[in-house]
């Protein structure tokens, strides 16, 4: 029997400690150790019996881990990735991938020079929902993509934001939430050639949004609108709809419609609207369901984060991938602080 693949995961908050649960009940991987400098996650490993260390380097140093799962807060992405690559461990960088373009084109080109493989967790591309989606666009089942349609419309809590960067700037729906809708609609739909955007704090006040419009272009022609709020009673988002993450109620209601010119597509409901024949608005719409495989996307992160470890499988999303969804994103609060349509691209660009 082959030895079980030593992986070890900077940062025990939430997330971190998602990842630290998966690799403890899977039977491939064991977890080589946890750093996280914070007193709760020292409170955390002496309550689970988990080697801890202060600082990623020496937990590199000492217990030369096959893997490192990065999961710490964003500005600290870029360094400990560059750690791994000085180190030859392969790693799996949390989103976004950094902070800015500009840090992970720095990390891109560590990882063209140093070899070992990253992976970036924008692990909804690991989700048969998301997956399925893209088939029906890549395949040409909706025929030619012509519009696309995105909600994320929740209320996050009074108590969320006694956080304090939660307030500021980059601690809103644009980079926490809604990087994770960009990803599913560039990996579905194809590249963002350009955006416009208006934001919003008129709700609380803050000096970060509550609430934004996008206006999309996509390379292949295609148009979509994208509508975020954080400060709303409502069913429309992934979070609500997808049935991902059991501490949300889930509800049966889309998130995203994909329209093409042969049938639209809503996700997660997973329903396809097309004509039978005589295709016209006179017409009868046909509905179908689309049967879906049911996995944790997570545990098909860890997965392939084996594989790609192992030398199976290649990243599904790359550094410079992830740079892309991260491009997009610092687009969207160009466009709404200029007023201007911006190019991704152009954001990519600059950071060359």
């Amino acid at each position: 029997m082959s030895a079980k693949i030593r992986i070890a995961v900077a940062g025990a908050g939430l997330i971190g400690r998602r990842h630290i649960e998966l690799i403890e009940a899977s039977p491939d991987c064991v977890l080589a150790g946890i750093a996280d400098p914070s007193p709760a996650a020292g409170d955390f490993a002496r309550a689970h019996n988990r080697p801890l260390y202060a600082d990623h380097r020496a937990l590199l140093e000492q217990e030369k881990p096959d893997g490192l799962i990065i999961a710490s807060p964003n500005t600290l992405h870029l360094p400990m990735a560059l750690d791994c690559a000085a180190a030859g461990v392969p790693a799996l960088i949390e989103k976004p991938v950094t902070d800015s373009v500009a840090a992970a084109r720095r990390l891109c080109e560590a990882v063209k020079r140093s070899g070992p493989p990253m992976l970036v967790g924008h692990h909804r591309r690991h989700n048969p929902i998301i997956k399925s989606a893209r088939e029906a666009v890549a395949t040409g089942k909706l025929g030619q993509l012509t519009a696309v349609a995105g909600l994320w419309l929740l209320k996050k809590p009074d108590d969320y934001f006694e956080v304090a960067w939660r307030r500021e700037q980059g601690g809103g729906p644009l980079l926490i939430n809604l990087i994770h809708d960009i990803d599913n609609l560039r990996f579905v739909c194809g590249e963002i050639a350009e955006v416009q955007a208006l934001t919003s704090n008129k709700v609380r006040g803050f000096a970060v949004e509550d609430t934004a419009a996008l206006l999309l272009r996509f390379a292949n022609g295609a148009l979509g609108t994208v509508t975020v709020s954080d400060a709303t009673p409502a069913p429309w988002s992934w979070e609500l709809t997808a049935g991902e993450n059991a501490v949300y109620p889930r509800q049966d209601q889309p998130c995203y419609v994909f329209a093409g010119t042969n049938g639209s597509l809503s996700v997660p409901t997973m329903e396809l609207w097309s004509y039978s024949d005589n295709p016209g608005w006179h017409a009868p719409l046909v509905r179908e369901p689309v049967a879906l495989s049911a996995y944790d996307p997570l545990a098909e992160q860890l997965r392939h984060f084996q594989a790609v470890i192992a030398g199976r499988e290649q990243p599904l999303i790359s550094v410079e991938d992830a740079m892309g969804t991260l491009a997009v994103v610092e687009a969207v609060s160009e466009a709404a602080r200029t007023g201007r349509t911006v190019s991704p691209g152009r954001i990519m660009e600059q950071a060359a």
